[in-house]
């Protein structure tokens, strides 16, 4: 077959064209092969990073005082009984008049001294309970309640009040209102250095682990400070106080 000169040049550029597409397919092919081998191991090696980060070991850290209470709580609650009402009302500001007397005699200040209503109760009103005529009709109930910081002074009052009682003054200490409470109110004092205590602990138990795991301790991945709570610290010292507070921590380990 007969090709004339321009034919075969036209052939021979398209042929030219065609072979450099090839090669620059090829070219961009093993480029992007290339490319998303790199891709991929970067991509792998950060996913192998963020699955170390995600080991990690929760810890607790625990702070504890012992404090003495601050200011005292004293209700003193007494009875008289009678069937005369307003004789009734007089004993009761007898009593408690007997009451402020020795307790300003015995180092309490008048301005920690209050007095509640005395309340009456008239048996011959009260629809329930048997028939029997009772000795006395009305009782009364009165509180004189002690508000004082000066807790030592107070807790001596409380051993000889049996004179008061000596003087025929009926005290009566059954019920949860009359019993005696102790109160702890500077909690912000001692607070900062508690928790930061309690996470000092809790990073000393996290380092141990992490020793003993062949690891290293990274940085915190989440905290949390547990409450205070203030009890006393036996029951037959009240007025001694123990404050506890427990912080939770969770640390990343790494190799």
């Amino acid at each position: 077959m007969f090709f004339s000169p321009v034919l075969a040049a036209l052939y021979t550029k398209e042929n030219q064209v065609t072979k450099s597409n090839t090669t620059g397919a090829l070219i961009l092919g093993i480029s992007i092969a290339i490319g998303l081998s790199v891709l991929g191991f970067q991509l792998g090696d950060a996913a192998i990073k963020v699955k170390q980060y995600e080991r990690s070991v929760t810890v607790k850290g625990l702070s504890e005082r012992e404090v003495d209470a601050d200011i005292i709580l004293w209700p003193i609650e007494f009875t008289v009984t009678g069937n005369d009402l307003e004789d009734l009302y007089n004993s009761t500001d007898t009593n408690t008049s007997k009451i402020e007397v020795f307790l300003v005699k015995n180092g309490v200040s008048p301005q920690e001294i209050t007095y509640s209503s005395p309340a009456i109760t008239d048996k011959s009103a009260q629809q329930w309970g048997n028939n029997a005529k009772a000795e006395f009709r009305y009782t009364a109930i009165q509180t004189v309640t002690v508000y004082s910081k000066n807790i030592e002074a107070s807790r001596l009052v409380m051993s000889e009040l049996s004179e008061l009682g000596k003087q025929g003054i009926v005290f009566t200490g059954g019920n949860y209102q009359s019993q005696t409470e102790y109160i702890y109110t500077d909690l912000n004092t001692v607070k900062p250095e508690m928790i930061e205590e309690a996470t000092r602990k809790a990073r000393e138990v996290a380092e141990k682990f992490a020793k003993d795991s062949d690891s290293k301790l990274g940085k915190i991945k989440k905290a949390s400070q547990g409450q205070f709570s203030i009890k006393p610290r036996d029951k037959n010292n009240p007025h001694i106080k123990k404050i506890r507070v427990v912080s939770t921590v969770e640390y990343y380990l790494s190799d």
